[in-house]
């Protein structure tokens, strides 16, 4: 079963990803903070990161440059979700290591797509 982590501070944003990962029929852990995402990560195999970019202390996108340049972390795939939609948001998240960018609020039916081409 696919092992999906949300890092998201909104409870609304994590509650509505947990709902459709779920209905993709994936397994979802949460973390408010890149900080507690790290507790996770060093404790279970994850199949892929659902990363907000505005989170308490450090950014999803230090997070995800910090992911992507480690040894153990860096074939997890990354998604960024934010509501940060502009051209240079996306850019920078690409340039940083995110494997796919989706903007808030997210399409359950875009997600699912995401998830499958990045898993399989």
């Amino acid at each position: 079963m696919t092992t999906a982590l949300i890092v998201e501070d909104s409870l609304t944003d994590r509650n509505l990803l947990t709902s459709y990962l779920q209905k993709a029929g994936m397994t979802v852990e949460t973390a408010q903070s890149c900080e507690e995402a790290l507790d996770i990560i060093q404790q279970m195999s994850l199949d892929v990161v659902f990363l907000d970019v505005v989170l308490p202390g450090q950014s999803g996108f230090e997070f995800c440059r910090d992911l992507k340049t480690n040894e153990n972390t860096r074939k997890i795939p990354i998604v960024i979700c934010s509501t940060k939609d502009t051209d240079a948001d996306k850019l920078w998240g690409s340039m940083l290591g995110a494997d796919a960018y989706l903007t808030k609020p997210v399409d359950q039916q875009l997600l699912t797509k995401t998830v499958e081409q990045l898993i399989s």
